[in-house]
């Protein structure tokens, strides 16, 4: 079995899943309890919290745990809207934006809000002078993405967080799920931006657990309404075991990031050179500093994306269309149709995702499989 298709979810490291298991067993108490059980519980949460809010260059009351990147871009987003409306209900985001961002916009327009969806550039990235021209006396928000889900377009995070110094007070999100574990710490973190989501299903953590980074002295409305945990701001009785597995996964990330997001580079040119000399292909993933090291997308011109997902699929190797939150419902790609790609196009499209676990001889083997299945369907059509 070859598994490419870790942009829509990585398998749970063993170690991650040792730390969970044993987290379950000794550190069941509610970590809102009196009791020592509870204490215990507690202890392990905040220890998490700091270890990884080190790990990742913030401050430990930075971080706030959720359920992973839909519930972290949704409060985000609408706890600043609601938070700020009496300032204004202009908001900036882009034209390829994960379905949690998009939908989340579309809610609010229909509560009166006004967004500004950003358009692309041929190779799918944003301009930082759009963001500038589209600002108005009663913007409250710019959110982007840090590295697209579809095609691994990696975002001028700095460039847009420089025109933002001059609007202090317009808040600036960042959604980076696609981003950590790639050796990208550098090109999305910026101390001009106010909120990060992150999702721990994207990096070998336990699925239904995730974080948000929360600038010190930034507020946000809860959405969760219940007890008061994390700080009053998201009510919910903790995940203890997923979030200390996720802490580990995260500590197991940094070791040699840069060495792993190599690796998936040099399997990404390897892929990427060999479509590049096939007929009717088109690949919109690009090599460079541009691009992600993991995410190849690309198309057989004439065979829809599921159909060469479910050919891969017979033969135990799994890729997928493009985002998996909307691939079972057969759409074209956002991303792609955002690019002004031919709908006839962009509904061919598939992904291939790495992670660092992924091997040479896994690439060779696809790339065999890839040509076989490529001249099939030039039989066919």
């Amino acid at each position: 079995m070859i598994y490419f298709d870790n942009s829509a979810t990585t398998k749970v490291n063993d170690s991650v899943l040792q730390t969970y298991n044993a987290a379950s067993q000794e550190y069941f108490g509610n970590p809102s309890s009196l009791h020592k059980l509870g204490l215990k519980a507690y202890e392990l949460l905040e220890t998490s919290r700091k270890q990884i809010a080190n790990l990742m260059g913030f401050k430990r009351d930075e971080v706030v745990f959720t359920s992973g990147g839909t519930e972290g871009n949704n409060w985000i987003i609408k706890g600043t809207a609601f938070k700020k409306r009496e300032f204004g209900k202009h908001i900036i985001t882009t034209s390829i934006e994960h379905p949690s961002i998009m939908n989340t916009m579309h809610q609010l327009e229909e509560l009166g809000f006004d967004v500004t969806y950003l358009p692309v550039d041929k190779s799918g990235h944003i301009s930082a002078q759009d963001v500038k021209d589209a600002i108005r006396d009663d913007t409250i928000l710019v959110s982007t993405m840090a590295v697209n889900n579809e095609i691994g377009a990696i975002q001028p995070i700095h460039e847009v967080a420089k025109v933002l110094q001059d609007y202090p007070s317009i808040s600036y999100h960042v959604d980076a799920v696609q981003a950590i574990g790639k050796n990208l710490q550098s090109k999305f973190i910026d101390p001009r931006v106010d909120f990060y989501t992150f999702s721990g299903h994207k990096f070998h953590a336990p699925r239904g657990i995730g974080f948000i980074y929360m600038k010190e002295g930034k507020q946000l409305e809860p959405l969760m309404a219940g007890g008061g945990q994390e700080s009053n701001l998201r009510s919910g009785t903790e995940n203890t075991p997923a979030i200390a597995g996720m802490a580990k996964a995260i500590r197991l990330l940094k070791d040699n990031e840069a060495g792993k997001a190599a690796k998936m580079e040099q399997l990404k040119e390897k892929l990427v050179n060999h479509l590049k000399g096939m007929d009717n292909v088109h690949v919109f993933s690009q090599i460079g500093e541009d691009f992600a090291p993991h995410i190849i997308c690309f198309t057989i011109d004439g065979v829809r994306g599921e159909t060469v997902v479910h050919t891969f699929e017979d033969r135990d190797i799994y890729i997928s269309t493009t985002s998996a939150c909307s691939s079972k419902k057969g759409l074209e790609s956002g991303t792609l149709k955002a690019m002004n790609i031919q709908e006839n196009v962009a509904t061919s499209a598939v992904r291939v995702s790495l992670d660092e676990s992924n091997t040479e001889k896994e690439m060779d083997e696809f790339i065999k499989n890839l040509d076989e299945i490529h001249d099939h369907f030039q039989i066919l059509n």
